[in-house]
């Protein structure tokens, strides 16, 4: 997990939801995103994506200002299937954070496209 640099324009967030294909290309683009993991530590350590910062969606409420270095930035949320992640990006949204995005199918969906390289 890296900490926010210079912000670089960010890309247009009028979807709630990206492909996992596409999470590589972002982080390319991006050199402050946030890859979020929103599911239980215990899933957490059952596998993860690398570089992940994990932050359960039972505790977003009372932990979001841990985020708050990235509410200009890109922050990408995934969970197991993508459902958590989706009500975490619209809660983040919903606190002022700038572009938010879910994983659609979460890290069943990464690990089906087979994405194998540490994206951020």
């Amino acid at each position: 997990m890296t900490t926010p640099d210079t912000p670089s324009k960010l890309p247009p967030c009028d979807v709630w939801e990206i492909r996992p294909a596409d999470v590589p290309t972002l982080c390319e683009q991006f050199d402050s995103l946030l890859l979020l993991d929103c599911r239980t530590e215990v899933e957490h350590r059952e596998d993860h994506i690398e570089g992940a910062m994990l932050l359960p969606l039972q505790e977003i409420s009372l932990r979001a200002d841990e985020l708050d270095p990235w509410r200009d930035r890109v922050v990408v949320v995934y969970c197991r299937s993508g459902r958590r992640s989706l009500i975490v990006a619209h809660f983040l949204a919903e606190l002022g954070f700038q572009c938010v995005r879910s994983v659609a199918g979460g890290i069943e969906a990464w690990r089906e496209a087979e994405i194998t390289n540490t994206p951020c």
